[in-house]
């Protein structure tokens, strides 16, 4: 089937990362499978997570469909965009339609994007992993692909104005080995291993991190237990709580 709208993003998202001259360092896209369905699972810093994850897949020909919330489908601007990429829509009150789409799709041969943290972490740290990833890949017989983010933060994230005039910024990628998802195992067991595979690669993304904060002004970007200012788990818990 022809990709009438996803080609054409990815050639914009191209053209716009070297007019912004991102250093993006990605390792490990040969984890990607060149064919056959598959659950990427990343961890999620920035609204803009989806296209660097899709960036990831590149290399190995494949097109990323992305499970994100409801609303963004809704916008005039990104809706269209996002259906004609055939992104998957998730109602939070009721996941039943968006799990069975994602599910058809695996078993099509498609690789289906998934933040299993649901939303952004402000903290920049992992939050917990909730367990559809696991299940989906277990029930399409399909392995699971951890992968983790850094430094796309810097560039838009909850809480903090977009800034798409910062220059020469660096983005790091780490993609890992798939992990087998076998239907005789309990989901949340494989979850466990699936965020602890994530949080290696995330620990591998931040020590490759050319740069640190510029100065006390610039360490918002930064998570608390590395030095920086950005709140911790329980601080973002006791805020969400008020």
């Amino acid at each position: 089937m022809a990709e009438l709208v996803y080609r054409p993003v990815i050639g914009a998202a191209k053209t716009l990362f070297k007019a912004w001259d991102l250093k993006i360092d990605c390792k490990g896209s040969e984890n990607i499978p060149r064919s056959g369905g598959a659950v990427l699972v990343s961890n999620h810093i920035s609204y803009l997570d989806f296209i660097f994850d899709g960036l990831a897949a590149l290399p190995q020909k494949r097109l990323v469909r992305f499970m994100a919330k409801e609303s963004v489908f809704r916008h005039k601007i990104s809706g269209p965009l996002m259906r004609g990429m055939k992104h998957i829509p998730v109602d939070r009150a009721s996941g039943e339609a968006a799990y069975a789409h994602a599910l058809d799709s695996l078993r099509s041969g498609e690789i289906i994007g998934v933040f299993p943290e649901a939303t952004i972490s402000q903290s920049f740290t992992l939050k917990t992993f909730k367990t559809g990833a696991a299940r989906l890949a277990q029930e399409a017989g399909v392995p699971l692909i951890p992968m983790a983010l850094w430094g796309t933060q810097r560039l838009w994230t909850k809480g903090h104005p977009r800034n798409f005039k910062r220059s020469h910024l660096p983005i790091t990628i780490r993609v890992g080995e798939p992990i087998e998802a076998p239907k005789d195992q309990y989901a949340g067991a494989i979850t466990r291993r699936l965020r602890e595979r994530c949080q290696e690669l995330l620990e591998a993304a931040q020590r490759a991190y050319p740069v640190r904060p510029k100065g006390p002004d610039d360490t918002w970007w930064m998570p608390a237990h590395l030095g920086g200012t950005a709140p911790t788990p329980a601080e973002v818990k006791a805020a969400e709580a008020g």
